[in-house]
């Protein structure tokens, strides 16, 4: 289990979705420890350890324990990251971590992003969930390269996942790799893909005030795109307190706000990709 975000340590799974097969992919495997369950019924895990402590000399140990073990983590993640980042820019590829809730909206707009740029831009995508292909279909589906990495209960996309994935996917030169993270808005901002940019979606089903109370998803962010707003007339959401909200956390996060369905606003998001390949 991953001491940092508590997601399991299965390997994950490189996938092609015009296969059945699953290729196992050597991911983020920690290392093996035990819980002890307190007093108060906490249970917290930490490294085996035969020596008789008290509980307040054991809660001070694991505790130690752990946060050594995180920034272990965090550092080999961060190392395969930096290898990744410099694969990317050697082939001028811009790398782009997309990160939302599950639901928001990631797929319709990678999918209409793909169709409407495929002349002018090739775009290659990895996409990460804890089961099925059935999202890289539909990326398939807009004839450009999908990969399928599946993380079982793991609620993240590592580097080392990414590094493999790209491994199999072979992107064009000079061109945009999407990487749609698993669903969550939380542990996927703790972890360095080796991105140039990423990417935080939010739909407005999701209400308002999502960037106060998730906030480091939204401070670690480059940019942040509020979607459905087609959907504007039947909800209650006020945009410009989202956005306002999302500035509080990060005053420097660029705003786009779209429609998949409707187009609306897409423009302004497809000419900030182009230029960032270009540059």
């Amino acid at each position: 289990m991953c001491v940092t975000c508590g997601c399991s340590d299965d390997n994950g799974k490189i996938t092609y979705p015009q296969k059945s097969e699953a290729v196992a992919v050597e991911s983020h495997r920690h290392e093996h420890y035990h819980t002890h369950t307190l007093p108060d019924g906490t249970a917290i895990a930490h490294s085996h350890n035969h020596e008789k402590v008290d509980d307040a000399s054991l809660h001070a140990k694991i505790h130690n324990t752990t946060i050594s073990l995180e920034q272990e983590i965090l550092a080999k993640n961060d190392l395969i990251a930096a290898q990744n980042r410099g694969w990317f820019k050697g082939r001028n590829i811009l790398a782009l971590n997309l990160m939302s809730s599950p639901g928001s909206g990631k797929t319709t707009l990678l999918t209409r992003t793909i169709n409407d740029l495929k002349n002018k831009l090739p775009i290659s995508v990895i996409e990460g969930d804890q089961e099925t292909i059935n999202d890289a279909k539909k990326i398939e589906a807009t004839g450009c390269k999908v990969v399928q990495i599946n993380t079982g209960t793991g609620c993240h996309l590592d580097a080392l996942m990414v590094e493999k994935g790209l491994q199999k996917l072979n992107p064009n030169l000079d061109s945009v790799v999407a990487i749609e993270n698993v669903g969550n808005l939380v542990c996927p901002a703790l972890f360095d893909l080796g991105e140039q940019a990423k990417v935080v979606i939010l739909s407005i089903t999701e209400g308002e005030d999502k960037p106060i109370k998730y906030p480091h998803i939204f401070r670690a962010s480059n940019i942040m795109i509020i979607t459905k707003i087609d959907l504007l007339p039947y909800l209650q959401f006020d945009v410009e307190k989202c956005i306002e909200y999302a500035r509080k956390v990060n005053s420097d996060i660029q705003i786009f706000i779209v429609s998949a369905i409707t187009g609306e606003g897409l423009d302004d998001w497809y000419r900030w990709l182009e230029m960032q390949v270009k540059n």
